[in-house]
């Protein structure tokens, strides 16, 4: 027979998914803000690119959402701190997106942490949330290379 799960901790992992709520909804106003900065010939792919990570924030934020109201918890209305740094290169845009996402990678994997052998289900999640952040810094870091 295999290991009995432990009792999850709802206060805990409805705080980490408030917290992970609040990155992601910040998330989606940087990528947009950082979409609207971007000049140069490199443009279009690298708005287009920004603005999908907008829109891949905001789904996000609504399935943490939608868990985190499915464990009686209650999604907080504002978002994590964002730092105006008036600096709009395109490295310097790409290197803020790199700290966002390992910011949101470190919080998921808090989540697992917290849900680990109490719930398959957010164990699942989580580790899914974090192959989609790794994917996320791995092409920005990709990205960076030609602008070190």
């Amino acid at each position: 027979m295999g290991a009995m799960l432990k009792e999850l901790d709802k206060p805990k992992t409805c705080h980490l998914l408030n917290q992970i709520m609040m990155c992601e909804l910040a998330g989606v106003v940087a990528y947009t803000h950082w979409s609207l900065m971007v000049i140069g010939p490199n443009r279009l792919p690298i708005v287009a690119f920004l603005k999908a990570q907008a829109n891949e924030s905001l789904l996000h934020a609504q399935q943490v959402g939608e868990i985190l109201t499915g464990l009686d918890g209650h999604p907080a209305l504002s978002i994590s701190p964002i730092t105006e740094t008036n600096q709009h290169t395109i490295r310097e845009i790409l290197a803020e997106a790199v700290a966002h996402e390992k910011e949101a990678l470190d919080l998921y994997k808090n989540l697992l942490y917290c849900v680990q052998d109490a719930s398959i289900y957010l164990e699942e999640f989580a580790r899914g949330m974090i192959g989609q952040e790794e994917l996320h810094h791995m092409e920005l870091k990709k990205m960076l290379r030609d602008y070190a």
